[in-house]
């Protein structure tokens, strides 16, 4: 997750954010925060993999790619768009933080269904 992102904020996006709109909202000691970034990352990374364990059916990738599809929908929509009525930003970021968020959750799905390999759940 802090790989995608890394690469997601401070490569892709980096341009966009260097807008003289946007610096304005950045606060001066980003870098000084960036330990609570770090942290809520883990956090998340948990239970991102946690709740994948816990329903795993055990087919494979594409499992991931769907879980990943699904946690991307519920996270990365309200993330972007909520954003979007708060803050005066462009609407091209909240479109590029969608588009690079659902990738984003795609990848982690992929990613957790290829290192959590567990046996399928019983059905009912």
């Amino acid at each position: 997750m802090q790989i995608t992102n890394f690469l997601i904020h401070s490569v892709i996006l980096a341009p966009s954010y260097m807008s003289s709109e946007l610096q304005k909202l950045w606060r001066p000691d980003l870098m000084n925060k960036m330990w609570i970034m770090w942290l809520t990352g883990f956090i998340f990374s948990f239970f991102f993999t946690f709740i994948y364990t816990k329903g795993c059916e055990g087919k494979g990738i594409f499992e991931g790619i769907r879980y990943g599809l699904y946690i991307g929908l519920m996270m990365v929509i309200p993330m972007a768009y909520n954003q979007y009525a708060v803050y005066p930003i462009p609407y091209s970021i909240a479109w590029q933080w969608f588009v690079f968020g659902m990738v984003q959750y795609i990848l982690l799905g992929i990613t957790v269904s290829l290192i959590y390999r567990g046996t399928p759940k019983e059905t009912k």
